[in-house]
């Protein structure tokens, strides 16, 4: 009856016990966090050394027995996870009567997590840029208990992460990352780089290593896609910038099943290198204002009238208009350049994608081998890709896929087959 009365009293001082949900614990100060998890921690580490005391009582019973088949043998410095972050243990030894280990169950368990992996792989993309070695811009890890990160170790939750610990466990993550991201077939309906099925998801496919953008490498490097799921059955927009050996291999791999877009910026920036730095701001909107008609014909007429002027300013530049400015107008020849022009008359979905790259990747400065790149590229892709957003006019994707069908005249083609 005095421990009820006892307890009754102490909840009378303190009050009822609130519980908070997730949504309560972010939204408080980091302050306020970092006092909750310093004082959760210890808690959560005597929930350990509790584990696996039991555990050894009911193999050994208790200390200084000499009764059973196990006794006690001391204890050996260990490590757990908490909070994303490794902290050391003592953990008890239990031998039989023939003086061989047994393994405690529990301390296996605790061992098995890999909780924090993807956390500390998310760290090193993204924060403190660990493959440099270089002293962190934010600290690795949870903020609480790393004050002064120092090169070659990282200081954390009172225990030190060598950087070779940290090397390693990024190189299992990356390299599972890179196997499975390298190896899964693609979903059907995706049709292209960037714009997956009608729902408009932005979805990285594949990447190959090449020192340049020719034909030979590229043309097998797109047939593979075909070959692991890509559906071109319905034709394909295809966004390049000026690669001539791109272009080649994507008339080889895809054949008269892709319409090519010429990036618009690309061309337009091409033909101003060729003029002075006076004259290049005025062609610059002169040429954009062109691109920006919402016809096919309005679009041609004003780029062929800025190719006669550029033909008696500059012939280099006007030749560089002439080259391939039938692909830059292809969007407007499907009649889908003002639902869709915004996002496929240039290369930015690319071009935004590797900018996202360069903060992951940017900062190393010395790679290996090749298969630190390929690890370390995979990471980042698989890291970047939940963060996409879709295209804008994903809604239009199906007026698209008509206007496809119908240049290319694949409707006819099945129609045909199908008789």
């Amino acid at each position: 009856m005095r421990s009820i009365a006892n307890r009754h009293g102490k909840r009378k001082r303190l009050g009822e016990a609130a519980g908070w949900s997730a949504m309560d614990f972010h939204t408080q100060p980091m302050d306020t966090k970092v006092e909750l998890i310093r004082a959760l921690i210890p808690l959560g580490l005597m929930a350990v050394q509790k584990m696996l005391e039991v555990e050894v009582c009911r193999l050994a019973g208790g200390r200084y027995s000499r009764d059973g088949d196990h006794y006690r043998h001391g204890t050996n410095p260990g490590s757990v996870k908490l909070q994303g972050q490794r902290h050391r243990v003592r953990v008890p030894r239990v031998r039989d009567r023939r003086a061989q280990e047994v393994p405690l169950e529990s301390w296996a368990a605790l061992r098995e997590t890999r909780e924090a992996d993807e956390v500390l792989l998310r760290r090193v993309l993204t924060d403190c840029r660990v493959a440099t070695m270089r002293r962190p811009r934010r600290p690795c890890l949870e903020q609480l208990v790393c004050p002064q990160p120092v090169s070659h170790t990282l200081v954390c939750g009172g225990d030190r992460r060598e950087a070779q610990g940290v090397s390693r466990a990024g190189f299992i993550e990356t390299a599972a990352g890179s196997g499975s991201s390298r190896r899964q077939d693609l979903c059907r309906g995706h049709p292209g780089h960037c714009a997956g099925g009608h729902d408009g998801r932005q979805v990285p496919l594949d990447f190959v290593q090449t020192g340049t953008e020719n034909a030979r490498v590229l043309t097998p490097f797109l047939r593979d896609l075909v070959d692991r799921g890509l559906d071109i059955s319905q034709g394909l927009l295809v966004v390049i910038d000026g690669s001539k050996g791109l272009r080649s291999a994507v008339r080889q791999a895809f054949g008269k099943y892709a319409v090519v877009q010429r990036c618009q910026w690309h061309k337009r920036e091409n033909v101003v290198a060729y003029l002075s730095k006076a004259q290049q701001p005025i062609w610059r909107r002169r040429l954009q204002q062109a691109y920006e008609r919402p016809t096919y014909q309005e679009a041609k007429g004003q780029l062929m009238q800025l190719h006669q002027e550029l033909s008696v300013l500059n012939q280099s530049a006007a030749a560089s208009l002439h080259e391939g400015l039938e692909e830059t107008l292809s969007l407007h020849e499907l009649g889908v350049f003002p639902l869709l022009g915004q996002s496929f008359k240039t290369t930015n979905c690319l071009e935004s994608l590797n900018a996202l790259i360069e903060e992951r990747c940017g900062h190393v400065d010395h790679w290996k081998n090749s298969n630190q790149k390929h690890r370390w590229l995979a990471a980042s892709l698989m890291d970047i890709e939940p963060r996409l957003r879709r295209i804008q006019g994903y809604r239009h994707l199906p007026k698209l896929r008509m206007a496809l069908m119908k240049a290319l005249r694949i409707e006819l083609t099945i129609r045909k087959e199908a008789a």
